[in-house]
């Protein structure tokens, strides 16, 4: 059953805490008013995402409905805000707007939206979108270390489309809708025939009875108003369907014996998209509503774009979750597995190193499922850092023992050294180990490639506040790519170059609140990666 009843008779079940954001104060008024008509008892409201944000961070709340464009903090930044905080980001957030942008819309999915409504809407599909949203969940924030998987409280086995509430069914007759307005009855019938088989026809033969259709929460496509009526004219409609956001955007065609400019005049100032004078020629009424129509059916295909656009990001994001959740279990117990047998005093050099490829082989895989998600919430600014110590010196080694087996043939020295006098406790720096094990075997295999055959790649770890490490290898970087060298596709001399580590390796390092540079010297002819990184005694 479905927490919203009936499809004409919406109603949500009580305790639901909603926070309504617009700037525009009617606007707030008009959605509170339909989220109480919904059954919604609970709710707030800001006037910019600023606002929102003081508010989400002292009040509890079950689901955010807001506007994009607003001074201040617009929506979407608003968004940004709440998925990067790691008490707000599983709040459900319905994005309002009147927005037509692919790329924005797509933009606005990638931030993490859960439902997206477009202006104008009614009741009823706003009960649809807010439903659809309370089922949306998210991923968790934070980053996850090598054998550590995913536990958000969802059923990972389900898929989304069968854990989700189902949206109220639209009804049987899907066409587009004409209300037609004029009290004489000839004329009523006159147009209600003239357009029937093409679209449904509603009928009002007084000015009051069309407004009550017009500002209902199924409000018609477009109107086809006469003005001459008795006690409300067409005028009056028109200007109180204009204050109401249930009928302000819809079309209105003025169909009417009076002639004068003056009154044409009046008819396109309150917001009319036509003014037919009678007698009209039945073919050139047709022509004129079926090119308003084409617009209304672009709106209503935009939403069920927009729709299919947020629900298939959130199918995608539940088959990432499952491939993650059923890959890393398996694949730590092999990591474990191995390294429990390399510590075995019984086991041969050859083994050892036979061992150390698996070793590596399986830490790439696990480093490849993390970052398939972290990368992309780090350049979406949904990410959030769990800071831990990060033993970076037992890290460094064994990230220089793998690339040792792994460039053997290019017979490189790999040296890990470190100023911490012999005895003394060696540093810890403050981060994510997976972030660090990935941002650093990126650096190292980025210097283990770029070295000559047969040269000396270095690595130092200097017992500093913030902690810093440097990588040293022959070879300077070119000089055409040294103003580029940590941006995106990068690449020069590697045919299987992605031009991806050192951008990656740099986001990690920043996610991690420490900073990367370059350093190159064509007399030695060398090149240096130093990395900070906040260390433990920083903690506080």
């Amino acid at each position: 059953m479905s927490i919203f009843g009936k499809p004409n008779e919406p109603s949500i079940g009580q305790g639901v805490r909603c926070l309504v954001v617009d700037d525009f104060e009617p606007m707030r008024k008009v959605t509170i008013n339909q989220l109480r008509q919904l059954g919604v008892e609970h709710i707030q409201s800001a006037k910019n995402g600023a606002e929102a944000l003081r508010t989400l961070k002292n009040h509890p709340f079950d689901v955010v409905l807001s506007d994009w464009n607003m001074p201040v903090m617009s929506g979407i930044e608003l968004l940004q805000a709440m998925r990067a905080d790691e008490k707000l980001f599983a709040i459900p957030f319905i994005l309002i707007t009147a927005e037509a942008e692919r790329r924005k819309v797509e933009e606005a999915i990638a931030y993490g939206i859960s439902s997206m409504l477009l202006k104008p809407y009614t009741s009823n599909k706003l009960a649809i979108r807010l439903e659809n949203a309370l089922a949306w969940k998210p991923r968790k924030p934070g980053c996850m270390a090598p054998g550590q998987f995913l536990d958000d409280g969802v059923d990972t086995s389900v898929p989304r489309a069968s854990r989700a509430a189902q949206p109220v069914a639209p009804p049987e007759d899907a066409r587009l809708t004409i209300l037609i307005v004029d009290d004489t009855q000839d004329n009523l019938l006159l147009l209600s025939h003239l357009f029937k088989g093409e679209y449904r026809v509603r009928l009002a033969q007084t000015g009051a009875k069309a407004l009550e259709l017009a500002t209902s929460d199924n409000p018609p496509d477009l109107v086809l108003l006469d003005v001459m009526m008795p006690h409300m004219d067409g005028f009056e409609v028109a200007k109180a369907m204009r204050q109401h956001p249930n009928a302000q955007a819809v079309p209105i065609i003025f169909v009417t014996a009076m002639v004068s400019a003056d009154a044409r005049l009046k008819g396109l100032d309150l917001g009319a998209v036509d003014y037919i004078t009678k007698p009209i020629d039945p073919e050139t009424l047709k022509l004129r509503v079926r090119n308003f129509m084409r617009y209304v059916q672009l709106r209503r295909d935009l939403q069920a774009e927009y729709d299919s656009m947020v629900e298939g990001a959130q199918l995608r994001e539940d088959v990432e979750r499952i491939t993650r959740h059923d890959l890393k279990a398996p694949l730590a117990g092999v990591l474990g597995l191995v390294q429990a047998i390399v510590e075995d005093d019984s086991i041969g050099r050859r083994q050892v190193e036979q061992l150390r490829l698996v070793e590596e082989s399986v830490m790439q895989v696990l480093n490849m499922v993390n970052l398939s998600s972290e990368l992309y919430k780090i350049e979406t600014g949904r990410f959030v850092l769990r800071a831990a110590p990060v033993r970076i010196g037992e890290l460094l080694r064994r990230i220089a023992e793998m690339d040792r087996v792994t460039f053997a043939e290019k017979g490189l020295s790999i040296s890990v050294d470190t100023d911490v006098p012999v005895g003394a406790e060696m540093p810890a720096a403050l981060g994510d180990v997976t972030l660090c094990y990935s941002a650093f075997q990126n650096l190292l295999k980025n210097a283990c490639e770029a070295a000559p055959a047969s040269s000396k790649i270095s690595v130092r770890l200097f017992d500093e506040s913030p902690l810093r490490i440097v990588i040293r290898n022959s070879g300077a970087v070119p000089m055409a790519i040294r103003d580029r060298f940590f941006d995106k596709f990068v690449t020069l001399g590697k045919p299987s170059g992605t031009g991806l580590g050192t951008y990656s390796a740099k986001l990690l390092i920043e996610a991690q609140q420490g900073s990367i540079g370059l350093s190159v010297s064509d007399d030695s002819n060398t090149t240096e990666v130093s990395v900070l990184l906040p260390r433990e005694t920083d903690l506080g």
